[in-house]
This record gives C-alpha cells, structure tokens and sequence, in this order.
C-alpha cells in the first residue's frame, strides 16, 4: 500500500491505496465521487474526464498515486452555491445529453476547453471533443451547449477580473 494526499473538489484526503489503483477507481470507491463514470477503461470514451491540476485528464488512464501531491476537479466539483456550473446549465438548456452517461466527462472537457479559447467556433469546440464520445445525440446540441456557456462565461468574466476597489479608512 502507498499513502497519498489529494485535493480533490477542494477537500484534501489522505490514504492508502494499491499503486496500481486508477484515479477513476480511486476517486468513485474511496471518495463516493460516482459522477466520475467508468466508460471503457481504455481511455478512448472520455466518460471518465477529471480536472488534475486544472487540466483534463482521462482517470481511467492516470494511477491514484499519480495524483498524489495535486488537486482534482470532478463533476461534483463545478457546481457552487447551489448553482449549476454555467456548462452544466447550458447543457440542460440544450438538451445536450440523452443517456447522460457521457456527459459528466464531456462537461469536464468543455470547460477545459474554453479556459484554452473562450470563443471557440463550431470546428474547434468538435475537435476539443473530439476524445469524448457520445453514441446518443449527434453531438450538434453539445455543440451548442458550449457555445452558450462560452458566451455566458464570457459575460461574467469582465466582473470577475475587475480590478478590486481601494477603501482608504
């Protein structure tokens, strides 16, 4: 057994794991995180997309010691205050899911994608999918997903990076 400390939706964990426990495994039977779907176990779906570090990552693909010392998002993670990630909102706007077992791993590679462009066109968003696969839907409501949370990002991002104001006592 190897002891690792993670991060993970900002809550750090310490414990012993096998060194060969996958991320996805570690994350679903030691933390609960089941949002983080087991697809292929070949890192060819996507289902299992993670943040380490802040950027995408495949779990099924990276070890639970590999993580050790680094912080993870999962699904689980995006949504703040009681309110839906503007991703998760504007993927059930849309109706971009349908058996909604790839969409936990899609919405975490969209976002990863827009911190990268923020104002992607239809080609680039389709090619940073593209490791994500979807059997259900076409794929052109994802599509249209991201593009409204890029542009619902967007709108917010002037408040965000405003230059705090100076309270002189």
């Amino acid at each position: 057994m190897t002891r690792i400390t993670v991060t993970v939706d900002g809550v750090r964990y310490t414990d012993e794991v096998e060194p060969r426990t996958l991320l996805v495994h570690y994350l679903r039977q030691n933390l609960g995180k089941t949002g983080t779907l087991v697809g292929c176990d070949t890192s060819n779906c996507g289902a299992c997309t993670v943040h380490l570090d802040g950027r995408s990552v495949k779990s099924c693909n990276v070890l639970a010691v590999q993580a050790d010392g680094h912080e993870v998002s999962t699904i689980e993670g995006l949504a703040a205050d009681g309110q839906l990630h503007p991703m998760q909102q504007a993927f059930n706007d849309c109706h971009a899911l349908q058996c909604g077992y790839c969409t936990p791993g899609m919405i975490m590679q969209a976002c990863d994608l827009l911190k990268d462009n923020p104002d992607p066109s239809e080609q680039q968003i389709r090619e940073g999918l593209e490791g994500n696969l979807c059997r259900c839907t076409g794929y052109h409501n994802i599509v249209r997903a991201v593009q409204q949370a890029a542009a619902a990002l967007r709108a917010d991002a002037p408040a965000a990076t405003a230059p705090a104001q100076e309270v002189s006592a």
